[in-house]
């Protein structure tokens, strides 16, 4: 099964003259999005989208475009940790599960349950045996999301390890990202290549026809975004009809028996 793939070459590389331009483009995506939500509103569809990558790969930077351009009480944002001592005595799935959309949402994961073929595996957490049985366990559960309906878009951001080191270098100096990072980040990055082999074996083993990954290099934290939200938005989008929501009749009866009584009443008025 090969995954996905977008090229930072199908980009132009963005100069300081082209900032504009990347601003508008991401404005672009921004407004198929909120369209997106908005038709979900009446079609009742329902999405989910998975992001996973390097430590300061620009994740979090992704995922705030994406919020400002939908509604919160529809779009729910899920920042996924170490489960807890509860969670730890499920299954590692059920965390998820009950982090399913509902009816009209989309659920966004920043990190999933591939940390179990990720984190987990690299760090000891999980069993040989374990990780190796959840590529399986993860194609079944997610075949069992589009079956009932859920659109899938799974988006992996890889950063050069030469560009995580300055990024890491910058948010020590800068007091207002100090706080993105954390110990694990630097013991990670000893493990470079481990993390690596990881993520490409959960390629090889997750990426499916109905549920791909896209791998986004992410060096250039501008176009980054841009083709996160572009694939984000052809994924969602996919069959939805985004330029004609449809009136609630009721509504519009009652909208336009109280607006012809008003405009009956200030004629009334100025006569």
């Amino acid at each position: 099964m090969a995954h996905s793939m977008i090229k930072l070459g199908r980009l132009k590389p963005l100069h300081a003259h082209s900032e504009a331009r990347c601003e508008a483009m991401l404005a672009q995506e921004q407004e198929r999005l909120t369209r997106i939500q908005q038709a979900y509103l009446f079609s009742g569809d329902r999405a989910v989208v998975v992001f996973e990558g390097m430590d300061a790969a620009g994740k979090g930077g992704a995922i705030r475009r994406i919020a400002w351009a939908m509604d919160p009480r529809s779009l729910k944002v899920w920042p996924i940790g170490a489960p807890n001592e509860v969670e730890k005595k499920q299954h590692y799935l059920q965390r998820f599960w009950v982090r399913m959309p509902e009816r009209a949402q989309i659920s966004l994961f920043d990190r999933s349950w591939y940390g179990r073929v990720l984190v987990e595996r690299v760090e000891g957490f999980a069993e040989h045996s374990e990780w190796r049985r959840a590529y399986r366990e993860i194609n079944e559960f997610e075949q069992q999301l589009i079956s009932s309906g859920i659109k899938i878009a799974k988006i992996f951001l890889h950063v050069s390890k030469d560009e995580q080191l300055r990024r890491f270098e910058d948010r020590l100096r800068n007091p207002l990202k100090r706080w993105k990072l954390s110990y694990e980040d630097f013991r990670n990055r000893e493990k470079w290549d481990q993390y690596i082999k990881a993520a490409e074996d959960m390629f090889q083993r997750t990426s499916t026809r109905e549920a791909p990954w896209t791998v986004i290099p992410a060096d250039n934290k501008p176009v980054a975004r841009i083709m996160a939200l572009k694939v984000i938005a052809n994924c969602l989008g996919a069959g939805v009809d985004v330029e004609h929501a449809p009136f609630d009749k009721k509504l519009l009866r009652v909208a336009r028996r109280v607006i012809d009584g008003e405009s009956s009443n200030s004629r009334h008025k100025h006569a």
